[in-house]
């Protein structure tokens, strides 16, 4: 697939596999053949032929890919939201992409999933490896929802129509095509801003952008690639947040950070990755790279830690960054952080929290 996207010029660029020539993209609103959305670049998703190469991994593998006992708990001290953040730029990660970011005022809940599986049933498919910290009627005012697309380890039903009966009035921002679930979830639809690649909107003082990610969306076989996916800008008066949401690796990433950088955090998925279905995520050593592109600075490493959705041992994706030294921003789920460099090694021993 492709959709297009111009070259402009052409350097180079230390990443992985050493040096490698960047070519920078023109951001362009997205493209479909059909009902179909065009990922940035050519792109290979996946089907029946890779389920089947994986199959007897998932089956019979020995890797510890979900926790050996339930995770946690954590908890949320909901009275921390009551002050608002020193640096005017404040985190909680929820776990995998789940997070509220407060932001100059603003306050924007990125991707919530508290529902018990990533999954269209209840009693099939991945599970999450901790509870969720706090109950969507303890969540503080929001300015927005923000949903990059519509997969469902980034978009959960039941949290949905929480969020819907609780905060009737909340702003949910989201990419084309998406709105129509969030309808069919109870969000009423003049709450509902769509977005396409490089569009905007202003909320409380605050400009979200939607720009290209090498993705795809889809919640069955049939319907894939009929709504839009997405990465994000979050830019205020002072502060400046990239949350790069789903996506392989691609050079419009250096576009990005030239165009929309530099930012106070870049939020890159690290989890679920393989060579496999390389195209469409990143992992530990393309977020580094993308790191770069855009511009360096701090990482937030998401997409990890509460869904088995790949092949790895489910530790494997942070320990991996902690290997490659990368200034990182990773607490502990649940806990609102001022933005910093920091690492906490909750997944490793809970006993011990290191800042750095």
């Amino acid at each position: 697939m492709t959709s297009g996207f111009g070259y402009e010029f052409v350097f180079m660029s230390w990443g992985q596999g050493g040096v490698h020539p960047i070519r920078m993209l023109k951001l362009e609103r997205a493209k479909r053949v059909g009902r179909k959305y065009q990922a940035p670049v050519e792109t290979q998703v996946g089907g029946l032929s890779v389920a089947l190469k994986v199959l007897p991994e998932m089956l019979f593998g020995g890797r510890e890919r979900v926790p050996k006992e339930l995770l946690g708990p954590f908890r949320t001290d909901v009275s921390g939201y009551g002050v608002g953040p020193e640096t005017g730029l404040r985190v909680t990660w929820f776990g995998h992409s789940s997070t509220l970011v407060e932001i100059d005022g603003a306050r924007v809940l990125i991707d919530p999933v508290w529902d018990e599986r990533a999954a269209p049933v209840d009693m099939l498919g991945p599970k999450r490896f901790f509870a969720p910290t706090m109950r969507l009627d303890e969540m503080p005012r929001l300015d927005a929802v923000l949903i990059s697309h519509d997969h469902y380890d980034h978009l959960g039903k039941k949290t949905v129509r929480e969020l819907a009966r609780v905060m009737p009035e909340v702003r949910w921002v989201t990419s084309l095509g998406v709105g129509a679930e969030l309808r069919g979830f109870g969000v009423s639809a003049d709450r509902i801003t769509e977005l396409d690649w490089t569009q905007n909107v202003s909320v409380a003082g605050l400009t979200v952008t939607s720009l290209p990610a090498r993705h795809f969306s889809g919640r069955s076989l049939s319907n894939r690639n009929e709504t839009l996916w997405a990465s994000f800008v979050l830019a205020g008066a002072k502060h400046k947040v990239y949350y790069g949401a789903d996506t392989g690796f691609w050079d419009g990433i250096q576009t990005i950070g030239a165009e929309y950088g530099p930012f106070d955090l870049s939020m890159l998925e690290i989890g679920a990755f393989n060579e496999l279905w390389k195209d469409i995520h990143l992992g530990p050593d393309g977020a580094v790279v993308a790191l770069e592109m855009l511009g360096g600075g701090l990482m937030m490493p998401i997409h990890w830690g509460l869904f088995d959705l790949a092949l790895h041992e489910w530790r494997e994706p942070i320990a991996r960054i902690w290997e490659l030294g990368v200034p990182i921003f990773s607490p502990e789920p649940g806990r609102p952080e001022e933005v910093r460099e920091m690492k906490s090694r909750w997944w490793w021993d809970r006993s011990v929290d290191v800042d750095g």
